[in-house]
């Protein structure tokens, strides 16, 4: 059964943060979302998806203001042919089979539909769709997805699961295993992790799951980000528990600070530049050094759209990942807007701190 999410009012176009929380809150109830739908408050248009998406099985989940809440159900009960009635200052449908304040479940030919209206600065009403275990999400590293692909799909036969490959990165492959009928998913993963040992997490959040096992070890991990801004500590701050691994990090754009705070060699700066291989490797250990952490990752480069050239064009970047026995320095070039490097950037930063200790990383998941 497809999750599929319906917004009803301009503000969840506009309002980001908003959109991203409800998004959220939805994924942590029902799993992956299959698609997304915007329209505008009476918009005629809405009535004809609604028919359509509920022509098949489907879980619908309508997002929309207080103010279109009445007349979505208006809508759904032209589609299902019933009528409107007044629960708990609620003009919601007669079929309906259970509701809280601002939320309500129909069921309907096989879909379920959940209507929410949410606010801005308001926590989400309940989310009454519930999630069915038929999906998870795993990851593999050093691999390509052709050579994943050759691996994985015949045991995905054998347990009659489908594979969804997604290359996040070069070496970093998000896997969703949906299951069929009689489909065991479980027992995929188990053999996958037996096949791929040491190249695959099966944890669906690698976030949460590198903070899981750093805390396990009481370890922890430091950041001296220059071009990402800050971006790698927002990707780890995100989730609960940080604070269990994470003291902090430092974000030195300026030279001057990376000499300062970090104890870049200026003599290095100037002979190299701030993006080189040099620097990433003085500022990962600086930022090990001035945090007593087990692991740092710097990174430093050219998100654009100016200061590239001929040398190092745009998406020129460098990343260092250093723990007390080991160091890996990357020179990377990325494509894209200058968003699009910064976030590429984080993702190969993660996946080098998780290749740096494979005997850490690779046996708790």
């Amino acid at each position: 059964m497809h999750n599929n999410i319906v917004f009803v009012g301009s503000k969840f176009n506009y309002n980001k943060s908003l959109r991203s929380y409800i998004i959220r809150e939805i994924e942590q109830k029902v799993g992956v979302i299959d698609s997304i739908s915007y329209f505008r408050e009476l918009d005629n248009r809405i009535l004809l998806h609604l028919e359509n998406t509920l022509a098949q099985e489907n879980n619908l989940l309508i997002v929309t203001t207080k103010n279109s809440f009445s007349t979505i159900g208006k809508f759904l009960s032209t589609v299902t042919s019933d009528n409107q009635v007044l629960q708990d200052n609620m003009l919601i449908p007669s079929q309906c089979v259970v509701y809280e304040e601002n939320s309500y479940l129909l069921h309907y030919n096989g879909s379920h539909i959940n209507v929410i209206a949410a606010d801005e600065g308001s926590v989400l009403a309940p989310v009454l769709i519930q999630h069915e275990d038929k999906s998870a999400q795993i990851h593999i590293f050093d691999e390509t997805l052709e050579s994943a692909r050759l691996l994985l799909e015949p045991l995905a036969q054998t347990y009659d699961v489908t594979l969804n490959f997604t290359r996040l990165i070069d070496g970093w492959i998000a896997l969703t295993v949906l299951s069929r009928k009689f489909g065991n998913i479980s027992k995929f993963i188990g053999s996958a992790k037996t096949l791929l040992h040491n190249h695959i997490i099966t944890a669906s959040d690698i976030a949460a799951y590198i903070i899981d096992t750093l805390a396990s070890h009481q370890k922890k991990l430091t950041f001296a980000e220059s071009c990402t801004g800050g971006l790698l500590a927002a990707y780890l701050t995100k989730k609960s528990g940080a604070s269990a691994v994470f003291d902090g990090s430092l974000v030195t754009y300026s030279n001057a600070l990376k000499s300062n705070w970090l104890a870049v060699d200026d003599a290095i700066l100037e002979r190299h530049g701030a993006v080189s291989a040099e620097v990433v490797s003085e500022m990962s250990e600086g930022a090990l050094n001035v945090s007593y952490a087990d692991y740092a990752i710097a990174v430093s480069g050219i998100a654009g759209p100016d200061g590239g050239s001929d040398e190092k064009p745009v998406g020129t970047v460098f990343i260092g990942v250093r723990s007390k026995a080991d160091v890996d320095i990357k020179e990377l070039h990325i494509n894209g807007d200058r968003n699009y490097i910064q976030e590429q950037s984080v993702l190969h930063a993660v996946k080098m701190l998780l290749l740096l200790d494979r005997p850490l990383f690779f046996q708790k998941s």
